[in-house]
This record gives C-alpha cells, sequence and structure tokens, in this order.
C-alpha cells in the first residue's frame, strides 16, 4: 500500500523549533524489529548505519507533532565509581513536559550542521561539555536504545543512551540546569517518582543489570 504523504502544519513557528534536527522515518528504525517499550541493548553499528542511510533534517516545530518520524537524541549518563550525576531542569526549560523534572540524562536535538564531519559519538562529547563543567578524561560506552511511545514526548524521540564515565567527581552543571549531584542509586531512589520518564527507564535498567 502507498504511504499517504503526512500534512505537516504551516503556521509560524518560533526560531527554537524552526532548527533543522536529525530524524529519521519511524519505519526505517523498526523495519526489522517491531517497536519495543523500554531500554534495550542491540547492536548500536546497526542503528548507526540506518541513521546515515535514511537520516533527513526537518524543522524541529514540525517534527515535534508527527510520530511518522522519530527525533533522535543521544542520552549520556555520567558515572563516577558506584555514582550516577542525577540533574534537575530549570523551571522555564525550552521543553514544558520536563520542566523542573529531575534527569539522569544528558540529551538533545542533533541539527545539521552537528554532523558535518562528525559523528554521534563527537557531538555527544560536545554537548556533554555545553551541559556541565567538567575536566578530565571521559570513557564512553554504549547501553542501549530507549524507545517508550506511551507518552507524547516519547512518541516523537528515540534515544540512544550512552554511559559516559569520568576519572573524578568534580562536576557541576551550568546555566541550563538547575542544580545536580553525584548520588548512588540507594540514595536516588526518593526522586524516582519526580524523574523524567526517559530517566525512570535508565535507572531501572541500571539497578537490574546491577
Amino acid at each position: 500500500m502507498a504511504e499517504t504523504p503526512t500534512t505537516h502544519q504551516t503556521s509560524p513557528i518560533t526560531s527554537k523549533n524552526d532548527e533543522q534536527i536529525l530524524v529519521v522515518k519511524r519505519k526505517h528504525l523498526f523495519a526489522t524489529k517491531a517497536a519495543w517499550s523500554g531500554l534495550k541493548q542491540v547492536n548500536f553499528d546497526s542503528y548507526l548505519d540506518i541513521i546515515n542511510e535514511q537520516k533527513e533534517f526537518l524543522s524541529r516545530g514540525l517534527m515535534e507533532a508527527d510520530p511518522t518520524y522519530k527525533q533522535i537524541i543521544p542520552y549520556l549518563v555520567f558515572k563516577h565509581n558506584d555514582t550516577y550525576f542525577l540533574m534537575q531542569r530549570q523551571g522555564d526549560a525550552t521543553e514544558k513536559r520536563l520542566q523542573n523534572k529531575y534527569s539522569l540524562g544528558i540529551g538533545g536535538h542533533i541539527r545539521k550542521e552537528d554532523l558535518t564531519q562528525q559523528s554521534i559519538f563527537d557531538w555527544a562529547q560536545r554537548e556533554f561539555h555545553e551541559e556541565v563543567s567538567y575536566a578530565g578524561d571521559l570513557k564512553i560506552t554504549p547501553i542501549g536504545i530507549l524507545n517508550d511511545d506511551s507518552n507524547a514526548v516519547g512518541q516523537v524521540h528515540i534515544g540512544f543512551v550512552l554511559l559516559i564515565e569520568g576519572e573524578h567527581n568534580n562536576i557541576s552543571v551550568k546555566s541550563e540546569l538547575k542544580s545536580g549531584e553525584l548520588l548512588t542509586l540507594e540514595e536516588m531512589k526518593p526522586y524516582f517518582t519526580h524523574m523524567e520518564s526517559w530517566s525512570q527507564i535508565v535507572f531501572e535498567f541500571i539497578a537490574k543489570s546491577q
């Protein structure tokens, strides 16, 4: 059956929403495996190949309301020894649905200019340093791919979850975030109900893996 063209809204959008961001049609990401719910360990390289072959750069404002596409979001989880960096978003965060929520991950949209002769992993390191203050060596390891279609935010995003291990605990947030601190999983439990949904999924995945 021929695919029905998607009709997008044509109303004026803000400069932030007019950014050209990296997206892939849902049907390509889940062509061989049905869409799952949660964080799944997969062959990262195979999905990076899909992105490279099927990537499009479209308006962020339009993509927020079009679940036929998935916005590609690297989601970076910082770890030092047995602690993880838990952050709180500002009350005036750009994404209203995530305002004041606690987050285990540093993430963001990938713009067209971000991938000029760079990989997603290069972008991830740059995004990490834009969001937090940290000086030292980092080890980056893929954890898995996070898909959650249970809510409006998750329906239009897919997360490439990366573990970033630091050699020391001298880390702090920058102005885009309200606060941040290193906590063990046990110390983090009281914040669970106030975490964004992706962070809840990552928290449960890490806890079960230990």
